[in-house]
């Protein structure tokens, strides 16, 4: 796995420690069973953005801390220029940038997605997290599953849903996706 996962998973184990609290009862605070979390904390396992979320929310830190060890420092406004931001190298086949990394106490995460080509048929990767999220496409086509109802969004089309229903979604057409990604 990539040096950022390793020290991700290391971020997450230190925390645990130092609330006290076993593997398996963090696993079950998220919602994973306690030897896929295991995996996550080993470094072993990829772990999807919608867990380091929740992780994150647990232990009542800033996603930031967990993706970067730093804390995030602004309070009024923070500027992300094109082509920066934090880079999440999260699950196959997605890409995920942070776009306000560095802003305090946000009431909402939002990321720019990249979704990359996939096989035609293929099935798609779920997840669910707490809260809601809303996705705007900027580029590409993308297959997007919510509670097992599959939408297909083109550039400029939007979609908000109860992100604590299995969702996933998939880039179209034989190319990537692009997409706008706010988790509330």
């Amino acid at each position: 796995m990539s040096e950022q996962l390793q020290q991700i998973a290391e971020r997450i184990r230190e925390l645990r420690g130092i609330a006290g609290i076993s593997p398996e009862s963090l696993a079950k605070e998220i919602g994973v069973s306690a030897e896929t979390y295991r995996g996550f904390e080993s470094g072993g396992a990829d772990i999807p953005i919608g867990v380091l979320y929740e992780v994150a929310a647990f232990f009542k830190v800033e996603l930031n801390e967990l993706l970067t060890g730093e804390a995030p420092r602004l309070h009024k406004y923070q500027v992300v220029r094109a082509g920066t931001g934090v880079e999440v190298e999260r699950r196959a086949p997605y890409r995920y940038r942070s776009l306000a990394y560095n802003f305090v106490h946000k009431k909402a995460e939002p990321f720019l997605v990249t979704a990359e080509s996939s096989p035609e048929g293929g099935s798609v990767s779920v997840n669910s997290h707490p809260g809601q999220e809303f996705d705007y496409v900027l580029e590409g086509q993308l297959l997007v599953v919510v509670d097992g109802h599959e939408v297909v969004l083109n550039e400029g089309d939007s979609i908000f849903y109860d992100s604590g229903a299995a969702h996933g979604m998939k880039a179209l057409g034989g190319r990537s996706a692009r997409f706008l990604a706010i988790i509330l």
